[in-house]
């Protein structure tokens, strides 16, 4: 399908739409007014969590508003579901049928709060759920909705650990969006990148660092080393390839040679396979530096995070209803060059994972404090509930269009068996 183009300077017009009906407009139409009316409630519950930001796995606040409001909205809500401050609420309607499945981030991030937007993602899962919910009864369609309040996604992988206690083995696809900066009135379908988190420790032996430096050897020494080295890396790895860390140590003082010290770095790139090749020249780097300086090395390989797997049928479809109806696909903005805990789940099961854009400043986006003024104001709560309304038609699809889910499942096991999964 062709793409609407936008044009800088176009920042205060919609883009012209694409002609034609979009899957069973009755659908679309019920799905509208649903989120249309739930819309002051929504800002409600967006600027409250705003207000009250949480760390991964502290989501208390958040658990209690999200899990009162479902709960009022006529689902049935299981509390601390698995992990202490996940959710899940869910909607069954007729005799069997597929499942959809949306999920609600709610973690904010140190110091800056919401700068990733997650008050806008999790109102964003409720007003999907609602709309297929409201879809479902007025329309007769059979199938259940799962609602997961999906906690620590900044660094925590809370997806991954709901996964691996069953939180997603009932879904058919799941379904979930992310604000971004972008071209206005636009939704991005890009991918994200794959990660590879490590720490790295280094011991040495201290040493008077004036009397006798000599009897040392310097952790400290072999940290800088270590860094030094995967700066000149970086001049022989891919572009699109991202190599970033941390080190520090305990007890340290000027007059001691530092015996521990203690590094963590990310390796991205854009597919796992890559990530986990470059992983190993990187790895070289803290070997070699352990050796110059009479250190010892530790690396521990921790959480692996999965590129984003758009599924090709979902991604078409949403395309087809955002260019009908909202605006227009991008592919290259979005979190093109983050990672998210999705991706391990769009290996998974079928995903979607769209970015939808927000005004912000120059230099305000995603993980700074404008970002997080930004995830506030009207305009992103209205791009919000926009591509919540596309998503959700997208879903309903899903749970009324057996050969529409029966293509979704196909092309997601010849993907998984074209990666070796």
């Amino acid at each position: 399908m062709s793409h609407i183009v936008w044009r800088p300077g176009d920042q205060n017009t919609r883009p012209t739409l694409l002609d034609g009906e979009v899957y069973r407009p009755n659908v679309l139409e019920v799905i509208e007014k649903t989120i249309d009316e739930l819309s002051p409630a929504l800002r409600e519950v967006s600027q409250d969590i705003l207000k009250h930001p949480e760390l991964k796995f502290e989501e208390r606040y958040a658990h209690d508003v999200y899990t009162a409001f479902v709960e009022k909205q006529g689902f049935v809500v299981q509390r601390h579901y698995l992990l202490e401050t996940a959710w899940v609420a869910t909607f069954s309607h007729g005799q069997g049928g597929p499942v959809l499945g949306v999920n609600s981030e709610m973690d904010a991030l140190p110091g800056i709060g919401h700068a990733c937007g997650h008050n806008l993602i999790g109102i964003a899962g409720v007003a999907i759920a609602c709309a297929a919910k409201a879809a479902m009864e007025k329309i007769g369609i059979s199938g259940k909705v799962i609602l997961l309040g999906t906690p620590g996604e900044e660094g925590g992988y809370g997806k991954v650990r709901l996964w691996e206690k069953g939180a997603y083995e009932e879904m058919n696809v799941c379904l979930m969006c992310h604000p971004a900066p972008g071209p206005p009135h636009s939704v991005c379908l890009g991918s994200s990148l794959a990660v590879v988190r490590l720490q790295v420790d280094y011991t040495g032996h201290t040493a008077h660092a004036g009397l006798s430096p000599w009897e040392g050897q310097n952790a400290l020494d072999a940290a800088v080393l270590a860094y030094t080295s995967i700066g000149l890396l970086r001049q022989q790895t891919r572009p699109t390839h991202r190599i970033h860390g941390i080190f520090g140590g305990p007890d340290w003082a000027p007059n001691i040679i530092p015996d521990k010290a203690t590094m963590h770095w990310y390796v991205r790139a854009p597919t796992t396979k890559e990530a986990l090749g470059t992983l190993e020249r990187v790895k070289g780097c803290f070997e070699a530096a352990a050796s110059a300086t009479g250190c010892t090395v530790k690396v521990t390989v921790g959480s692996i995070g999965n590129e984003l797997v758009q599924n090709p049928v979902l991604d078409a479809e949403l395309v087809d209803v955002v260019c009908k109806k909202y605006g227009m696909i991008d592919r290259e903005w979005g979190i093109t060059g983050a990672s998210t805990d999705f991706g391990n789940i769009s290996y998974l099961v079928p995903g979607l994972h769209p970015c939808f854009s927000i005004p912000t400043v120059l230099g305000g986006g995603n993980h700074t404090p404008a970002f997080t003024e930004a995830a506030s104001t009207e305009a992103a709560h209205e791009a919000c509930l926009d591509v919540s309304k596309a998503l959700a038609a997208v879903g309903v699809r899903v749970l009324t269009d057996e050969e529409f889910l029966s293509q979704i499942k196909l092309v997601f096991e010849e993907e998984k068996k074209a990666r070796g999964g």
